[in-house]
């Protein structure tokens, strides 16, 4: 279990955070918590405001996965909370041969799909991941347990060790200082688990999880 930022290839965005914050209600976080067409493609402050894809976003990313956990052309991945299957998708375009897998809780997400990810996507929840056990090499989930609550976060926690054979590394929202935390507070849609660094790592001890981890700071 290691503390790596294997997301340093992805794009950083110039987040409006204070701006965010003034303007987002408690309405827009219900809304983008169902996670449909209003979170993925529609306003600003229900979420992401358009999701669409561009190979600029993943294309590095996951190779940096690739060659971080050195995996083998034959490996199988499964992404959790892959919304419309775009990180899917370049691995698949990186490793041809590659076995790839998503879930996503999102209807709505899978229904938007790149069309070639869609066979390989299921919609459903991290708490209960529907595939049998040591099924992955790897399994990668990026800011998506933290929109569970805590004790279907733990188990989500559960789930990907339960059906890795081998690496796991996710992402959570988190804070180190307090201006952090306030500037999550101020940030934050859908998240219903968030905590300092620290109480993720001994979250991660209590459950059992032996994967790799980062953060989401807001920043």
């Amino acid at each position: 279990m290691a503390e790596v930022n294997l997301l340093d290839r992805y794009p950083r965005a110039n987040r409006p955070i204070d701006e965010r914050g003034r303007l987002v209600t408690e309405e827009h976080r219900r809304i983008a918590r169902q996670f449909g067409k209003e979170y993925f493609d529609g306003g600003r402050l229900n979420g992401y405001g358009g999701y669409s894809y561009h190979p600029r976003f993943w294309t590095e990313t996951v190779r940096r996965f690739r060659d971080h956990y050195q995996l083998p052309e034959e490996a199988a991945v499964l992404d959790v909370g892959c919304a419309k299957g775009f990180m899917m998708h370049d691995f698949k375009q990186l490793m041809p041969k590659m076995t790839i897998a998503g879930l996503d809780i999102s209807p709505y997400a899978y229904e938007q799909a790149i069309e070639d990810m869609k066979p390989f996507i299921k919609v459903g929840n991290a708490k209960a991941l529907p595939y049998p056990d040591k099924s992955f090499d790897l399994v990668i989930s990026i800011n998506t347990i933290h929109n569970l609550p805590l004790d279907d976060c733990k188990q989500s926690l559960r789930e990907i060790m339960r059906v890795t054979r081998k690496h796991a590394f996710v992402t959570a929202d988190a804070w180190r200082a307090d201006q952090e935390r306030e500037r999550m507070v101020k940030w934050n849609l859908t998240a219903l688990t968030y905590m300092h660094v620290d109480d993720w790592k001994r979250l991660f001890n209590d459950v059992g999880y032996r994967g790799d981890y980062y953060w989401f700071i807001a920043e």
